[in-house]
């Protein structure tokens, strides 16, 4: 194949078939690209400063990995490879997406930059193959492929998009120089204003009688994902209920009203 035909890093072979013996690998460089990036931000995971992390020549490492595009799929795949989907499907659906999504979000906080790739057209590297394997694997046997497709679309929404804005609201923070806490101490002037105008019932509504803004980031997550699994639920057969949801609604039923009685 030519150059020209190589539309992702992994139909790219990493060893020329002739020359000498690759002094670097691919992967010495997406680590090396990581580690800058999760302590720097993705836009210093240059091909200068990488080479500099690995004493290189910055040129020499466009003979391992041709484009910026080419490194940041390389840095993607790596730390999706990070999400531990051993044994999956186990024949709980509901556990496996929910070690999935906890997975995801994970791996998400650790590598902040990932919110700055933006990639519509999939590359299939290999953890990420894996990833479509088994993550995808878990509802195969309850539904056709395209409602597949739809559920795992739902589910990596929720994750992403709650995560994204953990990770902005974080870095909004950051440039304020408040902490959160701070941060509604200052806006509460404001928002007393708000509510005491009577022009916004809905927004008073929130303000003082919502809880879940009040929990934290993490029980936020587990709330919305509760929700999509519910959803996820309702598009599966009876006979694919999960074995900790009916183990759970059991415990409902025996701690509901009367029970004791």
């Amino acid at each position: 194949m030519t150059d020209a035909e190589y539309v992702n890093i992994w139909m790219r072979p990493e060893r020329p078939a002739y020359g000498p013996k690759p002094t670097y690998s691919r992967a010495q460089i997406t680590e090396a690209a990581i580690r800058i990036a999760d302590a720097e931000g993705l836009e210093s995971a240059t091909m200068r400063r990488i080479a500099a992390e690995i004493g290189a020549g910055a040129m020499s490492l466009y003979r391992y990995v041709p484009s910026r595009d080419n490194l940041i799929e390389l840095m993607a795949d790596q730390v999706m490879g990070e999400i531990d989907v051993t044994d999956m499907p186990s024949g709980d659906w509901r556990a496996d997406l929910t070690r999935y999504a906890e997975g995801l979000r994970a791996m998400w906080l650790r590598h902040p930059w990932i919110a700055a790739v933006q990639r519509s057209l999939p590359s299939f590297g290999p953890n990420q193959l894996l990833l479509v394997e088994r993550l995808m694997g878990v509802l195969d046997v309850f539904v056709p492929i395209d409602e597949n497709l739809g559920l795992v679309a739902m589910l990596n929404g929720h994750v992403e998009g709650t995560v994204r804005e953990e990770i902005s609201s974080a870095e909004e923070f950051r440039r304020s120089g408040l902490s959160e806490s701070e941060w509604m101490k200052r806006s509460y002037p404001y928002v007393d204003r708000l509510v005491k105008s009577g022009e916004y019932p809905i927004f008073t509504k929130i303000v003082m009688e919502a809880r879940q803004p009040h929990l934290s980031r993490e029980d936020q997550f587990r709330h919305g994902l509760k929700r999509v699994l519910d959803c996820i639920a309702t598009a599966l057969p009876s006979t694919a209920e999960s074995p900790m949801s009916a183990h759970q609604g059991g415990r409902e039923e025996q701690d509901g009203p009367g029970a004791g009685s």
